[in-house]
């Protein structure tokens, strides 16, 4: 039986030909007493450095595609990810193309962004830098633009904007860290950073930092921050809306004032017949 790694054997046949040519002819490559150093970096890192990239990104999209069905209920079979779920299927698509602008390949990187804001309605530019196990629900809508980041295991819901303001070049786009939760149709907008286990509520458009395990909510934002941070991600319902509570402040205060008020007629009363 093969071993695992003898499709290998030939790549280091040939480098310890190209070593014994070096020191035949005296090759500079090879500095005296930083040979053995050398030739083991050369074996050790730079010749598997294609099968690294290739290993690295396998597990992304594994990542990718089994926190699907972590996160959502409806998911019952892989085929259905893969062929229905356009959140993984933009991320996919981003990957590849992400992977040849890193390499400088011109075009193509944008061209495959374009097919795949086509196919599913989500916007990735190839230049953002998204984690692995990253969520995308429903996805329409979705834009992320060319200088944001974003962490692992983030859930992103329909219509969400990681967008810059300006005109501005260099960083300007947002830093989401890692296990945030973005509602449907929030807008984070800027360079800011929204830090990990943070939550952003429906609809909210942020244009400040938002500590971790905070939760931000409104028009603009609000930050509220608890105690308990790493809660499930899925728990929309314990977002608190900040606007709500203030609301509620005033409500009761205004309720205790009434009460003062009442207590106060029947004195007044009495003491304008005594006179």
């Amino acid at each position: 039986m093969s071993q695992p790694l003898d499709f290998a054997q030939p790549v280091f046949a040939e480098a310890h030909s190209h070593r014994a040519e070096s020191r035949n002819h005296g090759d500079s490559y090879y500095p005296s007493g930083h040979a053995t150093a050398t030739e083991a970096s050369l074996l050790t890192v730079k010749l598997p450095r294609w099968i690294c990239s290739l290993t690295n990104l396998w597990q992304t999209i594994w990542a990718d595609f089994t926190i699907i069905f972590e996160r959502d209920p409806a998911a019952h079979h892989w085929l259905e990810v893969v062929c229905c779920y356009p959140g993984f299927q933009a991320l996919l698509l981003y990957r590849v193309a992400h992977g040849l602008r890193d390499r400088h390949i011109p075009f193509f990187p944008r061209f495959i962004s374009h097919i795949g804001r086509f196919l599913t309605g989500i916007e990735i530019h190839p230049g953002a830098v998204i984690g692995r196990g990253v969520f995308i629900d429903h996805g329409m809508g979705v834009v992320i633009g060319e200088t944001a980041i974003v962490g692992d295991y983030t859930l992103i819901y329909q219509g969400v904007t990681l967008g810059g303001t300006g005109k501005e070049q260099g960083k300007r786009h947002p830093t989401v860290g890692s296990h945030v939760v973005v509602g449907a149709g929030a807008k984070v907008l800027g360079n800011i950073t929204i830090g990990d286990y943070a939550r952003i509520g429906a609809g909210s458009i942020i244009l400040r930092n938002v500590p971790s395990g905070c939760t931000a909510v409104g028009v603009p934002g609000r930050n509220i921050c608890r105690s308990n941070t790493q809660t499930c991600p899925l728990e929309h319902g314990n977002v608190v809306d900040p606007e709500a509570v203030v609301l509620r402040t005033l409500i009761d205060r205004i309720e205790q004032l009434e009460q003062q008020i009442q207590s106060l007629i029947p004195v007044e009363i009495t003491h304008s017949n005594i006179h």
